[in-house]
């Protein structure tokens, strides 16, 4: 009642919530205020529930854990959306015809079908790619195939620039890339639309 009252309102934009404190963390959003920090990056974010999603990179934890298979995720989405795998959940749906989806990767790879481009199907799983080598990427999911062996050890890897973070980070090869805007340092160019 709170909520459709109006009773905690953001002077800004408008919106409305159901507490003071909801009102509280958005007015952040208009201040720029981050009051949590993480310890290890120093990374700064608005809700203390961000930062401690965010801290799991750092300690590897997985607390949401798939009770049909061994997969666990440091993210609630995240295991909602692998929890698709187990279902016939398609929730993507083409707008052109009537082919539905468990990924948004799917849907994107089947469009293409519609703009008479070249789409590549995996046979072990029915995901669509508009490349032949994403398909191959993606067989190795199903196979566990990891063609990428480092020159210095015996670890293997699924992808390429799985191999070229491996060696810059345990054997100091390779360059790395310093992003003065976000002050971190990343192992790869690649990795830098995961960082925000």
């Amino acid at each position: 009642m709170n909520l459709h009252s109006g009773r905690y309102k953001c002077t800004e934009c408008g919106k409305c919530f159901s507490s003071s404190t909801e009102l509280t963390v958005h007015g952040r959003s208009h201040s720029g205020e981050k009051p949590f920090e993480c310890t290890v990056c120093s990374k700064r974010f608005t809700q203390s529930g961000h930062l401690i999603v965010h801290s799991r990179i750092h300690s590897g934890e997985k607390p949401h854990k798939c009770h049909l298979c061994d997969k666990a995720f440091s993210e609630s989405g995240n295991l909602n959306t692998h929890m698709r795998v187990h279902k016939a959940d398609k929730p993507y749906k083409c707008s052109q015809c009537d082919k539905s989806f468990k990924h948004s990767g799917g849907l994107k790879a089947h469009e293409h079908l519609h703009s008479n481009r070249e789409v590549f199907e995996c046979t072990l799983c029915g995901m669509q790619f508009n490349t032949k080598d994403k398909l191959n990427r993606h067989v190795r999911i199903h196979t566990g195939a990891k063609p990428y062996s480092c020159r210095h050890c015996s670890e293997r890897f699924t992808l390429s620039h799985q191999l070229k973070a491996h060696q810059l980070k345990s054997h100091n090869e390779g360059t790395w890339l310093t992003f003065h805007i976000i002050e971190k340092k990343l192992s790869n160019n690649r990795d830098l639309k995961w960082t925000n």
